[in-house]
């Protein structure tokens, strides 16, 4: 039988959000019901709502988050009753070019829930990457359940489903960050210091935040960044090429997405070094570089997807590198909301005031 509950909405582009009821279905088969526990608030939720992905309204906010499983459909194995699970927009198909091919976590075809939420008229939901999570209950299908550790924080968990595994991912699996690899980020949000953790974990020195924001190189500083450059006062590439003995970053990364920011990430690396970027521009965005730049500096130049993740393996190695006291996942959890102070948290956010607001249910 369907459930009632109550959900964040995006009715139309750029109107404030709502908080509505909104109808559930019973999973049908391969489906689950989570029961949400938190979900983040991310700058993709904000897009979504001003019209930035598609005009597939309304829209059924939210996507980084943690919950248990509540009930499931005919046929699921992936997950019991009773898990507790992050859930992710990676669910991998393994039947397309890329997972053919041993490259999962490219996967052309990812999976859905095939039922729709819907408003109480009738009036059927897009869920937000397919899974609409600021909401007391969600439908996903079974793949988008990861099952982690029970005993960590829901607040903390259900980051990785999105900006921290993005970012951490973008480190660690696209630019390969190893021991010993100096490493610079531009952009401390949430995403960037994902970052600066990630190669923290991974062992790099020296690790280089840049922002223009004094309290987020603070931020940056305090999961694992070596040194910071204001880039109000100092020229990004040379300051970074004088932190690595003349000859810029093994890898650079770029958690903002503009063309200025790529520009500064591409001169800040060494010859054969690489440029990974993962904040997102939009589609306005030109470049325009000398070809001969790209030949002579050699080396590589790629986008993370998710931080190029598997769900499976990556967020149950976080959780517990997290529970280990390893992980400082606690530090990227700014403020626990409620489901009504979506709206504000989008103004904090995007004035910079927090790296992340988290719903609690």
């Amino acid at each position: 039988m369907s459930q009632r509950v109550q959900g964040v909405i995006a009715r139309s582009k750029g109107a404030p959000v709502e908080v509505v009821e909104i109808v559930v279905p019973d999973p049908g088969p391969g489906e689950v019901v989570v029961r949400v526990q938190a979900c983040g608030v991310c700058h993709t939720d904000l897009t979504y709502r001003d019209g930035g992905i598609n005009d597939e309204y309304p829209f059924l906010l939210g996507h980084e988050a943690s919950g248990v499983v509540e009930t499931v459909g005919e046929g699921v194995t992936h997950v019991e009753v009773g898990d507790f699970v992050i859930l992710n927009w990676r669910a991998v198909c393994g039947q397309c070019r890329a997972c053919r091919r041993g490259r999962p976590q490219y996967c052309f075809d990812t999976f859905n829930a095939e039922q729709k939420m819907t408003l109480t008229d009738g009036t059927e939901l897009t869920p937000a990457l397919g899974i609409g999570a600021f909401a007391e209950k969600t439908l996903v299908h079974q793949g988008q359940c990861t099952k982690v550790d029970p005993e960590a924080d829901p607040a903390v968990a259900g980051l990785l489903g999105c900006g921290v595994m993005a970012g951490m991912g973008a480190a660690m699996n696209t630019g390969g960050v190893t021991r010993g690899d100096s490493v610079a980020v531009i952009g401390c949000g949430g995403v960037g210091d994902a970052a600066i953790a990630g190669a923290r974990l991974a062992g790099a020195s020296p690790i280089i935040a840049i922002d223009r924001d004094a309290k987020k190189l603070q931020w940056a500083r305090e999961l694992g960044a070596t040194h910071t450059i204001d880039a109000t006062e100092f020229d990004v590439v040379e300051a970074v090429q004088d932190l690595t003995g003349g000859f810029g970053a093994d890898v650079v990364i770029d958690a903002v997405g503009r063309p200025e920011t790529w520009e500064q990430a591409f001169y800040a690396r060494d010859l054969a070094g690489t440029v990974v970027l993962v904040g997102v521009p939009t589609p306005e965005m030109r470049l325009e570089m000398p070809l001969v730049d790209f030949f002579s500096r050699g080396g590589a130049l790629k986008s993370s997807w998710y931080g190029d993740c598997l769900p499976e393996r990556d967020f149950p190695m976080l959780i517990d590198l997290y529970r280990q006291g390893r992980l400082p996942l606690d530090k990227f959890v700014s403020e626990r909301i409620g489901l009504g102070d979506v709206e504000q948290a989008f103004a904090t956010m995007h004035a910079g005031e927090v790296l992340r607001s988290v719903v609690m249910l």
